[in-house]
């Protein structure tokens, strides 16, 4: 699924993105560590994984989500 980065502290790792539809979705350090990254930008396009209405993955949009 896609989204775009809302809000992003690199001193926790966590932050929130919009969903397409507009919905606004936190996600904690766990998922941030989960992916490759190293920081996020506000307006940044993103792949997210979500399990039981949490995110659990985020990474760039141009990077694959894992199996």
């Amino acid at each position: 699924m896609q989204a775009t980065v809302r809000t992003f502290d690199p001193a926790t790792r966590s932050g929130s993105v919009f969903l397409d539809d507009g919905t606004e979705v936190p996600f904690g350090a766990e998922a941030f560590d989960a992916g490759p990254l190293r920081l996020l930008r506000p307006g940044q396009r993103v792949n997210i994984s979500v399990d039981g209405g949490l995110v659990t993955y985020v990474t760039l949009s141009t990077f694959p989500l894992p199996d």
